[in-house]
This record gives C-alpha cells, sequence and structure tokens, in this order.
C-alpha cells in the first residue's frame, strides 16, 4: 500500500500532544473513513468547528485502507462514490480500484484541511456518557476526549469475521483474511483454499487462481452474478468532468436513478427482478460449460435476497481446470489440509478466508457505554441494533451512528446514505443549540414506532421472502441491516430534525 500523504502525517506531533493531556471537543468522531471524514467536512462548514476525529490506524481511508487485496475495488460505479460536495472527475475505471478511493480519500481530507482534527492511534477502549456533566467520557490508545457529542462512524464492515471451523488454528500453513491481506506471503505455485464465496472472494478469486498452482473454492450457497460491464474512462472525458462539472453531475444522476430501479423489485413487486435473473441465468451458461458446476453455480432463490455480485473474471475462474468447486460442508482443518463431511481430504499450505465482516457484533458496539450503564451490544441485545432513522438509539444521548440499523442498501451507493446522516447531525446539533439544549435523547417510543414501520414495510420484500439465509438478517430472520425503500426516500425522511422525538436537557457548557 502507498505511504500516508505528507500533510496527512503531518499531524505526528498533534497526536503526541493530545496524548499528553486531555481534550474537551465539541463533537468527536470515531473512524476516519467515508462517514467520519464527510462528518467532519460538513460539520466544519456549518460553523462547527471544534471536531475531532479518533483514528486506531496510522492513516485515514476505512475499510478503503483496511482491504487491500488484489482485484479490490468499489462494487458500486465510481461516478456515485465521492461526496456530492466533493466530485471526482479523474477516476480512470467505470468501477473505481481501492487505491484510487484511498487517494480519493486522502486528496479530500488533504483540500478541506482535515489534517490538524484527525487523532492517529487512538483506537476507542471506550466511550461512556456522564450524566451530571451531560458529556461523552472517551477513552481512547492515544488519550482520554471528552465530547458534548459523539459520531460512531467506524463502519459496519471494519471487524473482519473469522469463521468457527474446526481446527483451525491447527492449520500449519498460512491463514489471512481477505482484509488483512499477506503481500508478503506469495501465492506462486502454491494449493490454496479460499473460504467464502462473497462479494470480495469474487474480485480476488480470479488473481488467486493467476498464481496458484490449484486453488480449492469453499461455497455454501452460490450468488447472482450479474455483468459488472467495467471499461477505463478516458482522458477527454476526465478532462469533460474537470471542465465542466455539470455533466459529471448529470453522469452522476444518471447512473444513480438506473441503480434505483433495482428497489421496484427488491422492495415493491418482485416480478421486477425477472429480466435480472435472466441476464444472470445467460452469464452463466456462456461461462461455465460444464453442466455439473453450472448447476453448484444456480441460485435457488430470487436474486437481490443476499447480495448481488458484479463480475466478469470470477465465473471463468470458476471453470478454469485449475480450480475446484467444493460445495460439501467443512468438517474440520486438519494441520495440512481440509477435510469435507463427504471425507474428501484436500491438502492446502495456504487458506484465505473470504468470510465477511462482523456487521452486527461491530467492537465499537461493546464500547459505547450508555444512560443505563449497558453497551449498546447489551442494549441492543439478541433482537439484533435498532435505531431511529438508523441515526440515534434511546438510551444514548448526543450519539449518532452512522450507517446504523436498517440504512444499508442492495443496489445503491452508501454515500448518499452517509450524506442524509450527517445533515440530521447538522440539524440536530443546531436544534439543540437554538433551543438551548445540552443534551437529547430519542424517546423509546419514537425508535420502537418507527422500527415496528421498517418491519412492516420489510414484509414480502426480497430480503425475508426472497428463498435464502443472508448476513443481512439476524439469527431469528429479521432484516436490521437494509432500508426497504429508494434511498432519496432515506433522504428526505432525516431532513426532519423534530425535537419533540427526544428528551431533552438544558445545556452545561
Amino acid at each position: 500500500m502507498a505511504p500516508v500523504n505528507a500533510a496527512v502525517q503531518s499531524t505526528d506531533s498533534l497526536d503526541a500532544l493530545d496524548a499528553a493531556a486531555p481534550r474537551d471537543v465539541r463533537v468527536a468522531i470515531v473512524g476516519a473513513g467515508f462517514g467520519g471524514l464527510g462528518a467532519a467536512i460538513r460539520l466544519r462548514e456549518e460553523g462547527i468547528d471544534d471536531v475531532l476525529i479518533l483514528e486506531r490506524a496510522a492513516e485515514l481511508g476505512g475499510t478503503w485502507r483496511e482491504n487491500t487485496y488484489p482485484g479490490a475495488a468499489c462494487d458500486v460505479p465510481s461516478q456515485l462514490y465521492s461526496f456530492s460536495f466533493a466530485l471526482n472527475p479523474d477516476w480512470t475505471r467505470f468501477y473505481a480500484p481501492q487505491a484510487e478511493i484511498l487517494e480519493y480519500l486522502r486528496r479530500t481530507a488533504r483540500e478541506r484541511g482535515l489534517e490538524e482534527c484527525i487523532r492517529f492511534g487512538a483506537d476507542l477502549r471506550s466511550a461512556r456518557w456522564d450524566q451530571a456533566r451531560q458529556r461523552w467520557r472517551i477513552e481512547t490508545a492515544g488519550g482520554l476526549v471528552t465530547a458534548e457529542a459523539l459520531v460512531a462512524a467506524a463502519g459496519p464492515l471494519s471487524e473482519p469475521s473469522v469463521p468457527d471451523v474446526r481446527g483451525l488454528g491447527s492449520f500449519t500453513g498460512t491463514v489471512f483474511h481477505s482484509a488483512r491481506w499477506r503481500h508478503d506471503h506469495d501465492l506462486t505455485g502454491r494449493r490454496v483454499a479460499v473460504i467464502g464465496t462473497g462479494a470480495s472472494a469474487a474480485q480476488f478469486v480470479p488473481h488467486v487462481r493467476g498464481k496458484a498452482a490449484h486453488t480449492d473454492v469453499y461455497q455454501r450457497t452460490p450468488g447472482w452474478i450479474l455483468p459488472r460491464l467495467d471499461r477505463a474512462i478516458g482522458p477527454r472525458t476526465r478532462a469533460l468532468f474537470r471542465r465542466r462539472p455539470a455533466a459529471q453531475r448529470l453522469a452522476r444522476n444518471a447512473i444513480y436513478y438506473t441503480a434505483e430501479l433495482l428497489v421496484v423489485g427488491l422492495v415493491h413487486d418482485k416480478r421486477a427482478l425477472s429480466p435480472f435473473e435472466a441476464i444472470a441465468r445467460i452469464k452463466l451458461r456462456r461461462a461455465v460449460r460444464d453442466p455439473t458446476l453450472r448447476s453448484k453455480l444456480t441460485p435457488n432463490y430470487r436474486i437481490g435476497c443476499k447480495r448481488i455480485i458484479f463480475s466478469d473474471d470470477y465465473l471463468p475462474a470458476l471453470a478454469s481446470p485449475d480450480v475446484e468447486l467444493v460445495t460439501d460442508a467443512i468438517a474440520r482443518i486438519e494441520p495440512e489440509g481440509i477435510l469435507t463431511a463427504d471425507g474428501s481430504f484436500r491438502p492446502v499450505d495456504t487458506i484465505i478466508l473470504g468470510t465477511g465482516f462482523k456487521a452486527f457484533d461491530s467492537p465499537v458496539a461493546h464500547r459505547i457505554v450508555g444512560t443505563d450503564g449497558r453497551s449498546l451490544a447489551e442494549a441492543w441485545g439478541p433482537a439484533g441494533p435498532q435505531a431511529y432513522v438508523g441515526t440515534v438509539i434511546a438510551g444514548f444521548p448526543n450519539l449518532f451512528f452512522l450507517i446504523g440499523p436498517n440504512t444499508g442498501l442492495g443496489n445503491n451507493s452508501m454515500i448518499n446514505i452517509i450524506e442524509a446522516q450527517v445533515e440530521f447531525v447538522v440539524r440536530a446539533l443546531h436544534g439543540m443549540e437554538a433551543a438551548g439544549v445540552g443534551a437529547i435523547d430519542v424517546r423509546r417510543e419514537v425508535q420502537e414506532e418507527y422500527n415496528a414501520g421498517l418491519q412492516e414495510r420489510m414484509v414480502g420484500t426480497a430480503w425475508t421472502d426472497g428463498g435464502c439465509q443472508s448476513w443481512y438478517l439476524t439469527a431469528d430472520g429479521t432484516n436490521r441491516t437494509l432500508w426497504p425503500n429508494f434511498s432519496d426516500a432515506f433522504r428526505r425522511r432525516l431532513r426532519r430534525f423534530d425535537l419533540g422525538d427526544f428528551r431533552t436537557a438544558p445545556g452545561r457548557r
């Protein structure tokens, strides 16, 4: 990975100063990815300058810093993958690769002057609401911070999920997760096992297959795979976007509203999904000639029930003679290979885990403690995470959770959701100041009514009635992940901040 931008590295002296003495700020933000950086930029634009970003790593970037596996790229079109207030005319491909996205975040942070408000090496240890002072007391690896408001922007895809597979610890070869890629481990000539067949695996398997002597791909459930149709964005188009930002906004809007059409099938009428399924079947038939392998790769559920994969090289890689798709369950991992339930043993020297992230068990949720002494994770309990407008949680005053419960999208860019939530944070802080309020805590009945309405709209969608079990769902089959409507509807919903939805306390600054 390229070294962090020198301008961002200049915060080292600030970090040392901050670690030496506690800091009191108006807004503390956990995480320096898209959510945290976007929140800091908009807050500062709105005159809320007393902002501190707490980042556990040595550089910014969030998931785009962590995921450096071969082939890592955005799976939504790059024109949708920038802040609306900081368009990037320099994307070189229709789907931006990881390095370009990371550089975009670095450049945006530098140009918006965020160097002065990022504290690196500040892994969150605990954040507790101090009722007497009406402030968050935040303990980090970089020192103590107190804040009037806390914005949790660590993201749901920040903590890798390692499967509970019998014998994994006994393996004598090399094991790593795709989000912790071992670039020092040369795959050339090795026998590799890939566990997991989600969006990340679809990107890196073709690259692994190109180096390894043999690759076993362990699949639990096949995914629907649509054409990616990636292509280069030429210098003339990039020059046009630099000279005429309106042209780029027009292209962005066209792509955005085209992607929104998928919501019709996902939420309102699943018959509208049939054309997408037909395209996926044609693609599968053309890429995989072996009927037995094709059968293993054919989903038995509606498209969209699990995350849709966009790829043009994954299916050809699986059809290669040096790749075996294994659909038998893993019985156990032994020191030199993997034993499956049918009794087959396959020797391997490298295991790559493409098993996703702890979307429902984020470490941050265990470290934020509210008014009753319980952590977010404890407050949510077995029922799974819930929030009001996906952003504020009863019992956790002045806490704003970006990409919170039921804010995910199955069809479009999360940047739109992040920006909507950030605007809600801005309205909340301005509303508190205008009313002389020091703390707001969403009323539990308001939160419960909102979530009941969400779950009513979830009935009959592709996610809950599509015939599959996905990471979108909790153990009891409740969808606590996705937003069941058009993303513009979410933005419109968050434009309204009503102080009456909250219990309030007078300011004590």
